[in-house]
């Protein structure tokens, strides 16, 4: 059975997908990052990433029948990894966080220092399995100076060499909090010869695998973060907005991310002892609009579309028959108006919002924006969207479609979805006035001090 195979390098662990050249999903597999939990803030082993996409891509390589015909690694961005070795610097790391994507990068290398030899961490990854030294772009995107010779999304550049181990990446010894290396002989599992195709990052993944490539298609890609992306005409003015060329030739994607969503459900299970399954079942019981409890979710300040890094978050309305249940809804409902209020700031229409990540598999938070957004939510059944997406560019790479931004939408498979529709709520357009007024405050007192509780 024909299949490629691709990788989503999260912030907890990696994930795989293969899928075959009709687009349907024959396998996952997930690999867990060792060490993780030692890792300083903002910063991370690029060893113990290497160790989480190579278990994923053994798991699932023993679940597809054959070889694979081309692999991709997607992920986190931007985050820059010394080729030379030692720790990388995240896109949770405070370096440039106020700048552009490219501003961000070149402030983390600065970080490293002079000798670094910055690359992106997923083609720091794919060096590791055989590809060449490469610096893999998305259409449209900037050349980063200094992190290798360009590629475009869906190129090959290399294959896998299928004789390395991992003990050659930790070390015959290893050292304190470092990921145990295999034993003699355990090789990384991956056959000679497949070709490595590059690879984007998540977020452009995702808006490739949500079908961002008709106008007023809209995506939320999830997980701890998220954030809105609207396809529009490439012809269209699209004044100062931050924008990026869309998967399909003709469209653009403009939108803006956010800081803490799945992010805040993690920080309310830290706090009140009660996973996550748990927080959403409370969650399910309270009223719509939280009986006036308001969450403003800036753990980590805000991105899109206040872009304010110094914002904290903060609840309001609590009253003493609240419990763990009306701040897990809040919470759902405050992301949801985060994601309104970036549609709000955009002079384009949204007509449909694919949900992805981790946020995706809660129908109550899928209801709850189509509810707040009042549009269509479609959840696609591959919720890893940025997994699927670097799929498409791996079978890009095998001749299967055309790359990102060489044919008009609707060239790519997509995953199957359910389409929540909207029950627009007079509740949910009071609160969401008061979300914006209390943000509003919140920039107003502000001042140069630091925060009490800075960020990690």
């Amino acid at each position: 059975m024909n299949a490629v195979i691709g990788v989503d390098l999260g912030s907890n662990s990696a994930r795989a997908v293969a899928i075959d050249p009709s687009g349907k999903v024959l396998g996952a597999a997930t690999g867990a990052y060792p060490g993780a939990g030692g890792w300083p803030a903002g910063r991370a082993d690029p060893r113990a990433w290497l160790a989480g996409v190579v278990e994923a891509v053994t798991a699932l390589g023993e679940r597809i029948t054959g070889r694979p015909e081309a692999i991709c690694v997607g992920g986190q961005s931007p985050t820059t990894v010394p080729a030379g070795g030692g720790l990388a610097v995240t896109c949770r790391h405070p370096a440039g966080v106020t700048g552009s994507p490219v501003e961000q990068h070149h402030a983390q290398r600065a970080l490293l220092g002079p000798d670094a030899e910055p690359r992106q961490v997923y083609d720091w990854l794919m060096a590791r399995l055989g590809a060449g030294e490469r610096q893999s772009r998305w259409p449209g995107d900037p050349s980063l100076k200094g992190y290798g010779r360009r590629a475009a999304t869906g190129e090959v550049i290399g294959l896998t060499d299928g004789g390395r181990r991992l003990a050659e990446v930790f070390g015959a010894q290893g050292g304190r909090g470092d990921p145990p290396p295999p034993g003699p002989g355990e090789g990384y599992g991956l056959p000679a010869g497949v070709p490595l195709v590059a690879g984007a990052q998540d977020a452009y993944l995702a808006f490739w695998a949500g079908g961002i490539d008709t106008p007023g298609r809209a995506l939320d890609p999830g997980g701890r973060t998220g954030g809105l992306a609207v396809a529009v005409a490439s012809s269209a003015a699209h004044g100062d907005l931050y924008t990026l060329a869309g998967p399909a030739r003709g469209v653009d994607i403009v939108g803006g991310p956010v800081s803490s969503h799945g992010l805040m459900l993690e920080w309310l299970t830290m706090v009140t002892g009660r996973p996550v399954p748990e927080l959403l079942e409370l969650a399910g019981a309270v009223p719509h609009g939280a009986d006036g409890v308001i969450v403003l979710p800036y753990l980590e300040g805000e991105r899109a579309p206040r872009w304010n890094r110094r914002l904290r978050a903060e609840i309001v309305g609590l009253g003493s028959g609240c419990g763990p249940g009306h701040l897990a809804r809040a919470v759902l409902e405050g992301a949801a108006y985060g994601l309104r209020s970036i549609a709000d700031s955009l002079p384009v229409p949204l007509d449909v919002l694919v949900c992805a990540g981790s946020p995706a598999r809660s129908p109550l938070w899928c209801q709850i924006k189509a509810d707040v957004l009042e549009v269509p939510v479609e959840i696609p059944a591959e919720t890893d969207l940025a997994a699927y997406g670097a799929a498409l560019a791996a079978g890009a790479g095998a001749g299967w479609w055309p790359p990102p931004g060489a044919a008009p939408g609707g060239s790519w498979p997509r995953p199957p979805v359910t389409v929540v529709e909207p029950a627009p709520r007079s509740v949910y357009r009071e609160t969401y006035r008061r979300f914006v007024s209390l943000g509003d405050a919140a920039e107003l007192r502000m001042t140069d001090k630091e925060s009490l509780c800075p960020t990690p």
